[in-house]
């Protein structure tokens, strides 16, 4: 793990693994960024790329964490006012973000939620641009529209609209229903009881709510690592059944188990 500390000076620290890839392998995986490494889909994309050898991920976070059982990549941990200084030094093809907080965690408080679902997102993905990355992939959700009463849809919504004007060359926005997952230290009884319901409730919603359809954190993250990939220019927004279709395409990338 690669510490910088607040003056910006980088340090040297432990990493998860010995080196970046298998020894003798003809390529070079492709770095992908991540902010929001600790969350569910942030720790899942570490878990998924690391079992394999496309990509490297280079997480930033705003302290020291503990990763995933057998994760391959490097961490640095900084204020958020120099995570464009980590971008500049690190020059990711694509930065993930799945940066996101709870209406819980912010203390049921509007300004402290849209400090990082909002601020936090739009800050970092100007720093991403400025620092040379050409692709972003915003893990967003189902619903976010900057015309929705809902708060939380709303903000979603905004930020969406204020990245997409940010200038990235390709930028793909995921729109997950319920995720589906275990979080760690981090009960959310609400969401608990949603996903227990969801095989008996999904089949029951009507198909103008079919956006909200559970879906498993594993194949956002799939997706997400797949669209990290792709080269084509644009803004692209991914419901449900589109992350589907990009996680098989990532699947069918990777090499069959026991390669």
């Amino acid at each position: 793990m690669t510490d910088m500390n607040p003056t910006g000076n980088l340090r040297q620290g432990r990493r998860s693994n010995d080196d970046f890839g298998r020894a003798g392998a003809i390529f070079t995986p492709v770095r992908i960024g991540l902010v929001g490494a600790t969350g569910l889909l942030g720790r899942r994309i570490i878990e998924i790329s690391s079992e394999g050898d496309q990509v490297r991920i280079v997480g930033i976070a705003r302290r020291e964490t503990t990763l995933p059982k057998g994760a391959r990549m490097e961490m640095f941990v900084a204020e958020t006012d120099k995570w464009g200084e980590v971008l500049e030094a690190i020059v990711p093809r694509t930065l993930i973000c799945a940066l996101g907080t709870t209406w819980r965690k912010a203390g049921r408080d509007e300004d402290a939620f849209r400090a990082v679902d909002h601020d936090l997102v739009l800050d970092t993905a100007k720093a991403a641009v400025e620092a040379g990355v050409s692709n972003m992939v915003l893990i967003s959700s189902a619903g976010a529209d900057p015309r929705q009463k809902n708060f939380y849809l709303r903000v979603k919504g905004q930020v969406e609209q204020e990245v997409s004007k940010v200038g990235f060359k390709r930028l793909d926005i995921l729109r997950p229903g319920l995720l589906k997952g275990s979080r760690e230290n981090d009960l959310r009884p609400g969401e608990m009881l949603a996903r227990l319901a969801s095989p008996i409730v999904d089949p029951l919603m009507p198909n103008k709510w079919a956006m909200f359809r559970s879906v498993d954190a594993d194949l956002v993250a799939e997706a997400a690592l797949g669209l990290s990939l792709r080269k084509a220019a644009g803004r692209f927004t991914h419901d449900n059944e589109a992350m589907k279709r990009a996680a098989r395409e990532w699947r069918t990338k990777q090499p069959d188990e026991g390669e």
